[in-house]
């Protein structure tokens, strides 16, 4: 299949599944995630920086549900996105959202290349930042949200994570029960929203401050 009938299919299920998500997409911000799609997949065999699907799996579990964010982001919001990797969720979310900046924190050196390419073909790279090392490393940046989707492969690092993350920001986590588990754990205040089309995936809203 060309690279053409991928995009046209990954464009195709992006407008017929985006109201599942509570989402209206501008054909503006279609045509940037498309082209988005298309740069990841073709560093993807090098890199493997997700696993092999099909342009609407890509669409719903990677774009769409990265996308669930925006309505939890004010104007202007300052946002870390912790283990980058692909660059979910946040880069459909500056895609979607000019008046977003981010800081991208993410171990690898060779995926950390991916996002700078991915970010100066697709975004205006004024208004994002990578930082190629590990987040405990690295000092916590000022930031109004704190997100990262790969947690349930990190439980032992969850409370590293909160205890790195700035005070007054929020963390907005992706992960299952088992997260939501070690959360309880930590006693921290936090909302569980379930993920469009998912029966045991979550998006979890984290306040720093311990419940009482």
């Amino acid at each position: 299949m060309t690279e053409l009938e991928l995009a046209t299919r990954f464009n195709n299920e992006l407008r017929s599944s985006m109201r599942d998500y509570a989402l209206d997409l501008a054909e503006q911000t279609i045509t940037g995630l498309a082209s988005y799609y298309s740069l990841l997949m073709r560093w993807n065999a090098r890199l493997h920086l997700v696993a092999p699907c099909s342009p609407e799996e890509f669409a719903q579990r990677h774009i769409l549900e990265s996308l669930i964010l925006l309505p939890f982001f004010q104007t202007n919001a300052a946002i870390v996105d912790v283990g980058s990797g692909a660059g979910l969720p946040v880069i459909p979310c500056l895609i979607a959202r000019h008046d977003l900046s981010a800081t991208l924190i993410e171990s690898s050196p060779k995926k950390s290349v991916f996002l700078r390419e991915a970010l100066n073909q697709i975004h205006n790279g004024k208004s994002a930042t990578i930082i190629a090392k590990p987040f405990e490393d690295v000092e916590s940046p000022i930031a109004d949200f704190v997100t990262c989707r790969a947690l349930d492969e990190f439980i032992p690092k969850v409370s590293a994570l909160v205890n790195w993350t700035p005070g007054r920001s929020t963390l907005l986590l992706f992960g299952g029960e088992t997260l939501g588990k070690k959360l309880e754990e930590l006693e921290l205040h936090f909302t569980a929203y379930l993920i469009p089309r998912s029966e045991k995936r979550f998006l979890f809203e984290v306040s720093r401050k311990v419940a009482g």
